[in-house]
């Protein structure tokens, strides 16, 4: 989900050179001059902006204290921060000006003497809600931890997911590993990839072959006391013509109940693909232009490429 701008016009030059930053290092921005179109109901389209964003960065300045419509966007993130119980508003201070009282416990990014100093915090604030290697999904009662690393073993490309699943109130947890290990043609297209400052893009090419895989095949575990589990099987991607070989394993923490538990990644898998989907910002065109070498077709596409290439 992308990073909602709440700011003065007044500030635009600022906003614009803050966001093209963030951009920079690949941070999904929401910027209303760049996103609406004539005929927009502008109403509507903020609302949903800031209903689906992962956080607001709210600017503020002697003139964004004073408007009356960025009063009602950061009345909109606080009640968000209320009802979700976590932090959305990210306030960011240009220049001195009277920071509204809600706002006054909060530290802030700023960029008063120093622009560098500013983005800095700015990009630490934020990577806490737009990670592509690292987050949590389900519920408050009823959630998992997730983490994913990638790279080289014996120039061989592989990714790994680990999870932590855990319930309020439950006695125990799983801990589950989920391993994709290229072939030498995936390899290649991998280090590729990496060459050319992919390496997030191929992350997410294999995050989704690898949900696609778990969800095809029987991939359920079932734990019935402390030893780990494990399931081991090869996957071909017709889309790509690459194979790999998956490795799931999972094992129960905590307190025997003396009952078994049973484990099935799929539905954990599309969550978190879905998580690092909506935090990548769209290719640019120069981007796409690059990608273009390595992908056959790529230029005949939409918007943005499909996972599995």
């Amino acid at each position: 989900m992308p990073i909602f701008m709440s700011y003065s016009h007044h500030d635009k030059d600022f906003v614009d050179t803050l966001a093209a930053h963030l951009v920079k290092h690949r941070a999904r921005v929401w910027v209303d001059r760049w996103e609406l179109s004539v005929g927009d109901s502008i109403v509507e389209r903020v609302q949903s902006a800031i209903q689906e964003a992962s956080a607001l960065l709210v600017v503020l300045s002697k003139a964004s204290v004073r408007s009356q419509w960025c009063k009602k966007e950061l009345s909109a993130g606080l009640v968000r921060e209320l009802e979700e119980k976590r932090v959305v508003v990210l306030p960011v201070l240009v220049e001195d000006c009277d920071i509204p009282m809600l706002l006054r416990d909060k530290l802030y990014a700023d960029f008063r003497t120093s622009f560098q100093d500013g983005l800095k915090v700015t990009l630490e604030a934020i990577a806490k809600v737009t990670s592509g290697t690292m987050g949590r999904i389900g519920t408050a009662e009823h959630h998992g931890d997730w983490a994913i690393d990638y790279g080289f073993d014996d120039d061989r490309y592989y990714l790994r997911v680990t999870l932590v699943q855990f319930g309020q109130g439950l006695p125990y947890t799983v801990l589950t590993e989920i391993v994709a290990l290229a072939n030498e043609e995936g390899s290649k297209r991998q280090k590729a990839y990496a060459d050319k400052g992919f390496a997030d893009f191929g992350q997410l090419v294999v995050v989704s072959v690898l949900a696609g895989a778990v969800a095809e095949q029987n991939t359920q575990i079932v734990l019935r006391d402390s030893q780990p589990q494990t399931i081991e099987f090869g996957f071909h991607d017709p889309r790509s013509g690459i194979d790999y070989e998956m490795v799931i394993s999972a094992r129960r923490l905590g307190e025997d109940t003396g009952k078994d538990i049973s484990v099935d990644c799929t539905g954990q898998l599309e969550l978190i693909l879905k998580a690092i989907r909506v935090n990548r910002r769209p290719l640019t065109a120069e981007e796409r232009a690059a990608l273009a070498d390595l992908i056959p077709g790529l230029k005949d596409l939409g918007a943005d490429p499909p996972a599995s290439v």
